[in-house]
Formats: C-alpha cells, sequence, structure tokens
C-alpha cells in the first residue's frame, strides 16, 4: 500500500459512541490558543455567570453539585453554537475514544440535532437499529415516554445507553409513513466490521466500508488483493459501497482514497483558528486505472463524503446512488485535563475542486432511487423465454466454443457468496453499479 507522507497523528474524523454526537469528528490539538480567553472578553458577563450560579447554588429548590451546575453550563454553551458542537463528559470522552476501535455498546445509530426531534443520520450495519429496521434520516420524537425535543443530544445518549439485552422504544417519525412508528430495540455490544467483500459477477470486486476506523485503509488493500486471487488475477472493476457511512477517521478516508489515486489533492480544511490541513495523494492506483463505481446516500456522511467527493473531483470513480448527508464541518476535540474535552467545529472542509459540501450534500453521478424488491417479484423477473428454449430451434455451430467460454466463466462464479448472489437480486442502486461496471467494461473492448 501506497504510504501518504502526512502527519495523520493527531487527526480523527470519527463518530462518538454508539449514537454519535455529530458526525464526523476531526480532531487535533489545536494548539494553546484556542483555550486561552480573548483579551477584550466582556467582564461584566462573567460576573453575571457567576452571580447565577451561586444564586442557584443557594437558592434552589435542591442542593445542586457545582460540577453538575459548570456541566450544565459548557453543554449549554456549545449545544447552542451548532449540532455537532458539545460538551463530552467522562463517559462520553472516555466511550469516543473506543468507537473508532470498532466496538462499543449501544443501539448502533448516529444521531444529529434537529428541530423537533434527534435526527437518525445512519443506522450501522449489522447493529440492533438496523436489523430494527432503523433507516437514515427518520426522527426520533419520542424515547421510551420521554419528548426527544426536549432533551439535548448529551441527555439522549444517556438515556438510550444502556447494558446489553435491555430494551428501549423510539418513536419515529418517517415521511413515507402516515403515522409514527414505535419501534422497540434490544441494545447490544457492537463490533463493527469495518470492511467487507465479495465478488459480485466474473472479475467485478464488491468492497463495502461500514466505517473508518484504524486499519480500515490496510484491511481494504488486503481484501482488494484476495478478490483479485479469487478471480485468478483477472479483475475488471470494482464497487466502492459507502452507503450509510456515518463517517469515522480522517486518516484512513485520505488512505482510502489515496488508494485510488496517482496524485492530486484529497481534502483540504480552512479555519479561523489553528492550522489548515491540506492532504495530498502519492502516486500508485491499487486499481491500475480500473473502472470504480462508488455508491452514496442520504446516510453517506463526513470521512465518506470526503472519499466520494475526492474521486469524484478527479473524475476516478462515478457516484451512484442519492445525494449524501452534507457533513462538511470540522470539529476540534480538545481534553480539558480532568476526563473531559469540549469538541467545538473549527473548521470546514473543502474538495479537490475547491467545493465545500456542508448541508448542500455530494450529488451523484447517476442518481438512482433504492427500490424495495420483495424476494417474489425478484424470482419472477428472471423467468424468459428465448429462441434456444423452442422445441427443435436450429443449432449455430458455436455450442463448443459457448462450452469453453462457459467454463471459465463458471469457476470465477463459483467463488461469488449465496449471499451475494441473493443481495444482487434485491439491491436495485448495486444492479444499476454493475450494469454500469459491465456497461464500462464493454466499451474498452
Amino acid at each position: 500500500m501506497k504510504k501518504v507522507s502526512l502527519k495523520l497523528r493527531h487527526v480523527l474524523m470519527g463518530t462518538v459512541a454508539g449514537f454519535s454526537l455529530a458526525i464526523g469528528v476531526m480532531v487535533w490539538s489545536p494548539g494553546e490558543g484556542i483555550l486561552q480567553a480573548d483579551a477584550a472578553t466582556d467582564y461584566e458577563q462573567l460576573q453575571k455567570f457567576s452571580r447565577v450560579m451561586e444564586m442557584v447554588r443557594r437558592a434552589y429548590v435542591e442542593d445542586v453539585k457545582d460540577e453538575q451546575l459548570i456541566d450544565g453550563a459548557l453543554d449549554g454553551m456549545l449545544t447552542s453554537l451548532d449540532p455537532h458542537s458539545t460538551y463530552l463528559n467522562k463517559d462520553m470522552y472516555k466511550q469516543m475514544t473506543v468507537d473508532t476501535k470498532g466496538e462499543f455498546g449501544g443501539l448502533g445509530i448516529e444521531i444529529s440535532a434537529a428541530e423537533g426531534g434527534i435526527r437518525i443520520v445512519s443506522p450501522i450495519e449489522d447493529t440492533p437499529a438496523d436489523r430494527a429496521g432503523i433507516k437514515a434520516g427518520d426522527m426520533i420524537i419520542k424515547i421510551n415516554d420521554e419528548l426527544a425535543r426536549d432533551m439535548s443530544l448529551s441527555e439522549a445518549v444517556k438515556i438510550m445507553r444502556g447494558k446489553p439485552g435491555t430494551s428501549i422504544v423510539l418513536t419515529i417519525f418517517r415521511k413515507t409513513e402516515n403515522a409514527p412508528l414505535n419501534i422497540k430495540i434490544v441494545r447490544d455490544v457492537i463490533k463493527v466490521k469495518s470492511v467487507k467483500s465479495d465478488l459480485l459477477a466474473p472479475g467485478y470486486a464488491y468492497l463495502r466500508i461500514t466505517q473508518f476506523q484504524e486499519r480500515t485503509g490496510s484491511l481494504l488493500m488486503k481484501q482488494l488483493a484476495d478478490l483479485e486471487k479469487r478471480a485468478d488475477g483477472k479483475l475488471t472493476g470494482a464497487v466502492l459501497d459507502l452507503r450509510n457511512n456515518p463517517g469515522g477517521l480522517l486518516n484512513q478516508a485520505v488512505e482510502v482514497s489515496d488508494m485510488f489515486l496517482e496524485k492530486g489533492n484529497i481534502v483540504s480544511t480552512k479555519s479561523r483558528a489553528g492550522k489548515s490541513l491540506t492532504f495530498d495523494a502519492r502516486s500508485g492506483d491499487a486499481l491500475h486505472g480500473l473502472p470504480l463505481i462508488v455508491l452514496i446516500n442520504n446516510g453517506s456522511a463526513s470521512a465518506s463524503e470526503i472519499v466520494s467527493g475526492a474521486l469524484q473531483d478527479h473524475h476516478r470513480a462515478v457516484l451512484v446512488g442519492t445525494k449524501s448527508f452534507g457533513k462538511g464541518s470540522v470539529q476540534s476535540v480538545v481534553p480539558l485535563g480532568d476526563g473531559t474535552a469540549i469538541k467545538v467545529t473549527t473548521a470546514l472542509y473543502y474538495t479537490p475542486s475547491g467545493r465545500s459540501i456542508q448541508a448542500t450534500g455530494i450529488d451523484p453521478d447517476i442518481e438512482v432511487e433504492q427500490l424495495v424488491v420483495k424476494a417474489e417479484e425478484a424470482k419472477k423477473a428472471g423467468f424468459s423465454v428465448s429462441e434456444r428454449d423452442l422445441k427443435g430451434h436450429l443449432s449455430n455451430g458455436n455450442a463448443k466454443k459457448k462450452a469453453a467460454k462457459d467454463k471459465v466463466k463458471e469457476s470465477i462464479e463459483n467463488h461469488a457468496s449465496d449471499a451475494m448472489k441473493a443481495r444482487l437480486k434485491l439491491d436495485t442502486q448495486l444492479q444499476r453499479a454493475l450494469d454500469l461496471l459491465k456497461g464500462l467494461h464493454a466499451l474498452k473492448g
């Protein structure tokens, strides 16, 4: 694999717990300046804060600890800025450092603040939320019997977390439904498999990234090499599936982009305070220029958008699916020294062409909505009649050539899993991606 000559040690674009408080967080040490109060800070405002705190401490109907008041003030201060800035208490900050390793407790959903409730950015594949039928874009309006609109994100996270095996009921508003849905989900320890792969058809690789974790780039490269061996060294194209991928580590997004790019910029960030960052690719394409299709949808956010934006801008891949989430802001996570931290939006990131996708998302080159296809319908669609099915049809004399060709083809097809064959019958976006790959291959002869 190519080595990216970039200092990425302190940069993270990750999720926060099983129900991320934000989508895609860039974390680095932004320098002492961010923590220093501006010399012109209005001292009277600080005095007002102190007076209110003292009044609450003395006169509130119940005894309140100073730590609780300060934590609440910090949480309110940061969440009032934008949906992705927040205060991380000790438990949340500890959980955040665990998530990027691929194992954590919870439901398996990524959430963001929204008017009237809490929006689900994406259910993580193969988690309780995913199996329960949660979809990207769903709005949580109640958690058990409590209204979500009255909660901060941190409060919602605290309620949704719990002991594995216990259940919780989310009341969901979904645009396609006439009434709210009550969905029961059983909590579990979530182990996220970052990279999955298979063969779609002879010579066509399927690469799926569910989240960008610590070893995503190296795992992707290894599984691509394994697929090439299974295809007898005859890969002719690949699909990179980033649907419902909520983000993850920035350095892994850069590494994955770099796998398919020979040169040029991958992503850059611009901030008002702190250091702006630029990440460039080095020579070497893991697919050697073979056609690449990237699948995205509304659940593709943050690091997923960095990869898809870079490959689209360099015309290295064709994007298929629906518009991505549009999370193009950068958060700095700064530890406060007592086991807590603050996460504050400090910059926007830009694709190689200089576009910011903040709140707009990335448009696919070919828009394909995901249609729900039932297994029974898929079976019916596979039935057809042709000339060779007719009794007494004439032979064309090519039987021997066809038999030899089918033998070679069958030796490769046998490596495709039954699960992938079944998935292809129901996944309309993946079907179109494979059709496009075959078309591009046909044009090249």
